[in-house]
C-alpha cells in the first residue's frame, strides 16, 4: 500500500471497519446463535485468507512458531469473539462491549509489566478511570446483565493475553499467514461448541447472510489485514491511539443503524472511558540521567493485533 494513502486513509478506515464489527455482530446474533455465527465467520474467512496468503506467496510459520501462532489465534479470535458475541446475545449493547474492548491497550500494558516492562502510576490511574467509564455506561443500560459483563471481561482478557503472547513468541510472522491461521484454527472450536449446544438453527436467513458478508470481507479480512500492515510500518504506540475513538464511533453507529439509544450516562461513560484510555497511553517524561545502553523493550499499551 502506498505510504501517503496509508497515512491519509488508513486510520479512519480502520476505525470505521473495526467499529462496524460490533454492529454486524449484533445483527448476526439476532439472526442465529453466537457460536453458529462464529463458525460461519471463521470458516469462510479462514478459507479466503488462506487463498490470499497462498496466492501472494506468504511465508508460513513452522515448528514451534506455528504452534505459538495457533495459540495466539485461539486467544485473540475464539476466546475474544466467542465471549463478546455471547455477551451480545445477552443483550449487552455495542457501546459497552466496544468500551470494554477499548481497555485492551491498558490491560496489555499491565500484562507487559509482568514480563519485565514498567507500568507507570499514570497508566494505573488511566486504567482506573477507564474502568469507571465502563461502569457508568453499564449502569445506564435498561437491562443489566452480570453474565454479559463477565463475558466482556473474558473477551478482553483473551484479546490482551493473545496480543502479549504474539508479541512475545511470534513477533516476525508474515501478517498474511498469521491472520489466516488465527482465523482458520478457531473455526473447528466454534463449530464443536455450536454442535454441542444444538445451535444450528437460523431464525432470519437474510439478516444472517448480510451480516456474514460484512463480517467476513470487512471485519475478518479487511480490518485485520490493514491493521497488520500498519503494525509493520508504524510503531505500536501510534497504532494503539486509533482505538481510542472506536467506542464513541461504535455508539453512534449503533444509534444510527440498530436503534440502540444514546443516553446521557452512556455518553458520560464514553467520555470518562476515553479520558482513562488517553491517560493510560501517556508515558512519564524521562528525566536526564547518565547514559545507558539502549534496551529494545516497548513500554506502554500495545495495539490489538492478530
Amino acid at each position: 500500500m502506498d505510504k501517503r494513502l496509508l497515512d491519509l486513509a488508513g486510520p479512519p478506515a480502520l476505525i470505521l471497519m473495526w467499529s462496524s464489527a460490533f454492529i454486524a455482530g449484533i445483527i448476526g446474533v439476532g439472526a442465529a446463535p453466537p457460536m453458529l455465527v462464529l463458525f460461519a465467520r471463521f470458516g469462510i474467512a479462514g478459507l479466503l485468507l488462506i487463498v490470499v496468503a497462498l496466492v501472494t506467496r506468504a511465508v508460513w510459520p513452522r515448528g514451534k512458531t506455528l504452534a505459538h501462532t495457533l495459540v495466539a489465534g485461539l486467544l485473540m479470535q475464539m476466546v475474544q469473539f466467542g465471549a463478546f458475541y455471547t455477551a451480545m446475545h445477552e443483550h449487552v449493547t455495542a457501546a459497552v462491549i466496544s468500551l470494554v474492548q477499548g481497555l485492551s491497550p491498558v490491560v496489555i500494558a499491565v500484562f507487559a509489566g509482568g514480563l519485565g516492562e514498567s507500568v507507570s502510576a499514570r497508566q494505573w490511574l488511566g486504567f482506573g478511570v477507564g474502568g469507571l467509564g465502563v461502569g457508568l455506561a453499564v449502569l445506564d443500560q435498561p437491562a443489566f446483565s452480570l453474565p454479559g459483563l463477565l463475558l466482556c471481561v473474558v473477551g478482553l482478557l483473551g484479546l490482551s493475553l493473545g496480543t502479549v503472547y504474539q508479541k512475545r513468541f511470534t513477533p516476525a510472522i508474515d501478517p498474511r499467514a498469521g491472520t489466516a491461521l488465527h482465523v482458520a484454527v478457531s473455526a473447528p472450536f466454534a463449530g464443536v461448541m455450536a454442535w454441542a449446544g444444538g445451535e444450528f438453527h437460523i431464525a432470519d436467513p437474510a439478516r444472517f447472510a448480510g451480516s456474514m458478508v460484512w463480517m467476513v470481507l470487512i471485519n475478518s479480512m479487511g480490518a485485520f489485514l490493514l491493521l497488520n500492515t500498519m503494525l509493520q510500518r508504524w510503531d505500536t504506540t501510534r497504532v494503539s491511539r486509533f482505538f481510542f475513538a472506536i467506542p464513541a464511533v461504535t455508539a453512534v453507529m449503533a444509534w444510527l443503524f440498530i436503534d440502540q439509544p444514546l443516553r446521557p450516562l452512556t455518553i458520560a461513560g464514553l467520555g470518562v472511558g476515553l479520558l482513562g484510555l488517553v491517560l493510560a497511553s501517556r508515558r512519564a517524561v524521562a528525566r536526564p540521567g547518565p547514559a545507558v545502553a539502549p534496551r529494545r523493550i516497548e513500554v506502554g499499551p500495545q495495539p490489538l493485533r492478530v
